[in-house]
C-alpha cells in the first residue's frame, strides 16, 4: 500500500494548492514592485529572474510588469502548463529521484533538506528516546504500584507536564538557564559551538550534549504522559491474566514474571505506537522550538517554503518524509515479529 497510499498524499497535497492564491508568480511580482516581504532570499531571487528574462528590475517595478513579462515569468516556472501534465512531469522526476531546485534559494532540494537534517534528527531522535527511555520503567513501576501514592504523585506531575505548552516551557528554560534572568548554564543558539572544529573527540561530544539540552527537554516534556499511561494500562492488563496468576503460584520472582513474560505481551501495543511519536517528534511542533532556540531545521524550512510558495521545497520533502514515513511503519510491523516471535504475516487458511 505504500505507492497508492504515497500517491494519494501528493494527488490531495498538489489538488489542494492549486486553489491557494499567492503562487511563486505573484510572490516574485510582488517583490518586483516593492510590496512583498515573505523572506529573506525572495528579493535576490526575483531580481535574478528578471534579470534572466533580460528586464531591469528597477525598471519594471517603477513602471508595472507588461503581460508578456508575466507570460515569461509564468513559463518559465512552467505554470503555462496544464496542472496535470505538471503533476505528471513531477512525479515522474521524483521517481528518478530528480527534486528539483528551490525557487528563490538556487539550491537542489535535496541539498537544502540535507543542510537541515541535523537539527531535526537531534531533536527526533534525543526526544523519542528520552520519552522511552523514562516512560517505560516509570509506567512498569506505576503498574506495579497502581493505586499507591506514587502512583498518584506520578500520575499529577506527568498530567501537569503534559499540559504545559512546548513553546511555553522552552521560553522558561531559557529565561533560566540560558542567559535570562537567572543562570547562563547553556547556549542560547546552534548546535554546536564556533570552535567546534578545534575541540577533542569528547569536547566535541560534551559540546554537542551541552547545545541540545534544553531544545531536547523542551521537546520531549510533553511526550511523558501518553506513552507512560500508555505502558502503565498494558502492563495492568496483562497482570491480571491467568498465566501471571499461575506463574506467582509457582513461587517466581516478581522481575521474572514481569520481564520474562509480561513484557513482551504488553509491549506490543506501546511498539505499535513507537512510529507515530518518532514521526511526530521529527515532524510537528518542531518550528517553535527551532525558532526559540535559533536552530535552522526542517520546521523552519517548511515553514518558510509554505509563506514563500516554494513549491519545490514543499513537494520535494512532502515526498520524501512521506515515504519516510509510510517505511517507518512498515518498521513498526517487523519490530512486533522481533518483540513477539509468535505473531507473523503469513495467510493462513481458516
Amino acid at each position: 500500500m505504500i505507492i497508492p497510499t504515497l500517491l494519494g498524499i501528493m494527488i490531495i497535497n498538489f489538488a489542494m494548492i492549486q486553489f491557494v492564491p499567492g503562487g511563486p508568480v505573484e510572490q516574485i511580482i510582488a517583490q518586483l514592485e516593492g510590496e512583498g516581504d515573505v523572506f529573506e532570499g525572495i528579493a535576490g531571487g526575483a531580481a535574478e529572474t528578471a534579470e534572466n528574462l533580460g528586464g531591469d528590475s528597477d525598471y519594471v517595478g517603477s513602471r508595472g510588469l507588461s503581460p508578456e513579462f508575466i507570460a515569461d515569468l509564468e513559463k518559465q516556472f512552467g505554470f503555462d502548463k496544464p496542472p496535470l501534465e505538471r503533476f505528471l512531469r513531477m512525479m515522474w522526476n521524483y521517481m528518478r529521484l530528480d527534486f528539483g531546485e528551490s525557487y528563490f534559494r538556487s539550491i537542489g532540494v535535496m541539498d537544502l533538506v540535507w543542510e537541515k537534517m541535523p537539527v531535526s534528527i537531534t531533536l527526533g531522535l534525543w526526544s523519542t528516546v528520552i520519552a522511552y527511555v523514562v516512560s517505560i520503567p516509570l509506567g512498569i513501576r506505576k503498574a506495579v504500584k497502581d493505586g499507591s501514592r506514587f502512583d498518584t504523585l506520578t500520575s499529577a506531575l506527568i498530567i501537569v507536564a503534559y499540559a504545559i505548552p512546548g513553546f511555553l516551557f522552552a521560553i522558561m528554560l531559557l529565561v533560566l538557564f540560558a542567559g535570562g534572568s537567572y543562570w547562563q548554564v547553556f547556549p542560547l543558539r546552534g548546535l554546536t559551538s564556533d570552535n567546534f572544529g578545534d575541540l577533542s573527540l569528547i569536547g566535541k561530544i560534551g559540546d554537542y550534549f551541552w547545545h541540545i539540552a534544553l531544545p531536547v527537554i523542551a521537546s520531549s516534556i510533553s511526550g511523558f504522559a501518553t506513552l507512560t499511561l500508555l505502558t502503565k494500562n498494558s502492563f495492568l492488563d496483562e497482570i491480571k491474566k491467568q498465566y501471571v496468576v499461575t506463574a506467582k503460584a509457582k513461587g517466581l520472582a516478581e522481575a521474572r514474571i514481569l520481564y520474562g513474560h509480561v513484557f513482551r505481551n504488553a509491549m506490543l501495543i506501546v511498539i505499535a505506537g513507537f512510529p507515530a511519536v518518532f514521526i511526530g517528534v521529527f515532524f510537528g511542533g518542531s518550528l517553535i522550538i527551532e525558532t526559540i532556540f535559533s536552530l535552522d531545521g526542517l520546521g523552519r524550512l517548511g515553514f518558510e517554503a509554505a509563506v514563500a510558495r516554494d513549491y519545490p521545497v514543499i513537494f520535494g520533502t512532502l515526498f520524501f518524509f512521506g515515504l519516510f514515513g509510510l517505511l517507518i511503519g512498515i518498521l513498526s510491523d517487523l519490530m512486533y515479529v522481533f518483540v513477539d516471535p509468535r505473531i507473523d504475516f503469513d495467510v493462513r487458511e481458516t
